[in-house]
């Protein structure tokens, strides 16, 4: 790809010999600061949604809604990661940091005060976009800002930064949604934006280099819209239960499609958004699909996670916020873990173990039920967690070791939307999972029912809570719960499923590479 370089840079050379400097720490942190906040608006939402779905409360969102709600943003912030990382090469990785930073606040604040679920999940699309500017430019400027030696050492504590925002998002909204309305747990972007602004100026390094760049905007228009239609086909095949319908067939064939045609389109392009070529490299591939399937596991189980503790145990926000937190305590000992385990054996054993570690955190729930104590419950979370830390951390380094100095913005972009990419997949499938499994498991037992109610209450577990209040039944209650366990079983398995691939494809991708992934740590 051809590239023109400009010129200069104010960042300060550092002799490899030596430890990184305060000012390179300060730099680190608003860099850390910066993906909190993007982290920590995904793990606020998870407990907040059970709120959401409450009439009275909340929106009175539907579980399709709720999907949506969460996949608008994670749908728009992967796609628009392409455009985010050319831009951050071409423009300067500062800039766009501070124009995404900038972008995600004010959104943030539109889907605090939004009227109503639709304008919700519009909002949270909008601040996608803010998230796809700030990422690619946080992992490129520490590429940056630190030298080969310590490196992978900044990128795990880059990593380890996403169990922070899983311990604290939760308990902060727990304790948000105790005291205000639910609008308070967008609110919280606003100050840390703040700060990232100000960081920015004072310790970030100015344009080092410029790669002069052409946009490839048929490329974001394929990917985008092949993603939306596969998307869209999962969760409202799941939300009608009726997967032979045309509507749905047709959505997820011409999203497989015009994502074949996106690749087909990025082989043929000069300077494409996205690099399908760097998928020739096995140990890219590897790590890449490794981390998406990762995240497909996370963010399937956080969401019914939520639903679990304040909806069968009957916990209030901040004591699901509480007992969500183990599983941060995981992530941030399996991230810095991982970077000397890798240094000693290679990422090859390491990212395998981590990865059947998450699996076994991941179908472990099949063993909880409408009883089970929480001890047991932070024991599968802290293995969740500990699996996924230790996982994404030397992926991530062996991503960027492998790529030109001239593409670590486009590059970070392809490592962070195959992230975001598991992640929406993981809420639309696992999502429509636990519907469509809970709405087959209840029907019959709400066969006593007028037509009408049975319908209504098989919609989801709360649908049918309230129809138990309301006609004061609290058998449905129990059924309820009944089939909810048991769709979450079903739910743990496909998700233990596809981290137990991304297990089989490290070992495939490093098999004859571990030596010199090894070295390269």
């Amino acid at each position: 790809m051809a590239a023109q370089n400009t010129a200069t840079t104010d960042a300060t050379q550092v002799d490899p010999s030596h430890s990184p400097t305060g000012r390179q720490w300060l730099a680190l942190s608003v860099l850390v600061l910066s993906q909190l906040a993007v982290w920590l608006d995904n793990t606020v939402l998870n407990v907040a949604l059970k709120t959401l779905a409450d009439p009275t409360e909340g929106l009175g969102a539907s579980p399709n809604q709720l999907q949506w709600s969460i996949s608008s943003y994670t749908l728009v912030f992967a796609v628009l990661l392409f455009t985010g990382g050319v831009l951050a090469d071409r423009y300067g990785h500062r800039r766009l940091l501070l124009t995404g930073m900038v972008l995600f606040g004010a959104t943030s604040a539109w889907a605090a005060y939004a009227g109503s679920a639709t304008e919700l999940i519009v909002a949270r699309g909008a601040m996608g976009i803010g998230s796809a500017l700030i990422m690619p430019a946080t992992l490129a400027l520490i590429a940056q800002v630190f030298d080969e030696r310590h490196r992978a050492t900044a990128i795990a504590i880059w990593s380890g930064s996403s169990g922070i925002a899983i311990a604290t998002g939760p308990m902060l909204s727990g304790l948000l949604l105790d005291h205000f309305w639910w609008g308070s747990v967008f609110l919280v972007n606003v100050p840390i934006v703040v700060l990232c602004v100000a960081g920015s100026f004072l310790f970030l390094p100015g344009v080092v280099t410029r790669v002069r760049q052409k946009f490839d905007p048929l490329g974001v228009v394929l990917s985008t819209a092949g993603l939306f239609a596969i998307v869209w086909g999962v969760i409202e095949g799941g939300h009608r239960n009726d997967w032979t319908d045309p509507a749905i067939v047709g959505s997820l064939a011409g999203g497989v499609a015009l994502v074949v045609v996106f690749v087909l389109v990025e082989l043929r392009v000069a300077n494409p958004s996205f690099d399908v070529r760097l998928f020739r490299d096995i140990r890219f591939t590897g790590a890449s699909v490794a981390v998406m399937l990762t995240f497909f596991g996370l963010n399937g189980s956080m969401y019914y996670t939520s639903f679990y503790l304040q909806g069968v145990h009957g916990q209030t926000p901040l004591e699901c916020g509480l007992s969500i937190a183990p599983v941060a305590l995981g992530v941030l000992l399996g991230a810095p873990l991982s970077a000397k385990l890798v240094r000693a054996y290679g990422v090859r054993p390491v990212v395998t173990a981590a990865m059947l570690i998450a699996t076994t955190g991941f179908i472990a729930y099949v063993f909880l039920d409408e009883t089970s104590g929480l001890p047991l419950f932070w024991v599968f979370l802290i293995l969740q967690g500990l699996g996924m830390g230790a996982a994404v951390a030397p992926t991530t380094e062996a991503i960027m070791a492998i790529l030109p100095a001239d593409r670590t913005g486009a590059g970070s972009a392809v490592n962070n939307s195959l992230r975001q990419i598991g992640g929406v997949l993981g809420v639309a499938v696992l999502g429509s999972v636990l519907v469509s499994v809970y709405r087959d498991q209840v029907t019959p037992r709400l066969s006593g029912l007028p037509s009408g109610a049975a319908d209504s209450a098989a919609e989801s577990p709360e649908a049918t809570r309230l129809l138990g209040a309301k006609m004061r039944l609290p058998r449905l209650s129990d059924i309820a719960d009944e089939g909810f366990v048991h769709a979450m079983h079903v739910a743990s398995v496909v998700g233990a499923a596809a981290a137990a691939a991304g297990a089989l494809i490290i070992w495939w991708g490093f098999r004859r590479t571990s030596s010199g992934a090894r070295s390269s740590m």
